[in-house]
């Protein structure tokens, strides 16, 4: 499973979903585009929207920190995540 996630420094929900993946012990590379206005625009293309966190799993778009919780409610997130890939 690879999750990837797309993040600011500054944003307090990318900084939740970080949070909410360690709680759950889930591995995850993050991509900071802070001041990346080359990896932001990579963002965009996959997943058609401009706000952060974007989170991946196996190259598939979950969505952001709403999703994430969403997923949580479902059972153990590590769990629920190998069901959704």
């Amino acid at each position: 499973m690879t999750l990837e996630i797309y993040s600011k420094d500054w944003c307090p929900y990318c900084k939740k979903a970080k949070a909410l993946l360690q709680a759950e012990n889930v591995s995850y590379s993050e991509i900071d585009i802070t001041q990346d206005q080359e990896r932001e625009r990579e963002m965009i293309e996959r997943s058609g929207r401009r706000t952060v966190p974007q989170i991946f799993l196996d190259g598939r778009n979950l969505g952001g920190f709403d999703d994430l919780y969403a997923l949580r409610s479902q059972g153990p997130l590590a769990e629920v995540l190998e069901g959704n890939r």
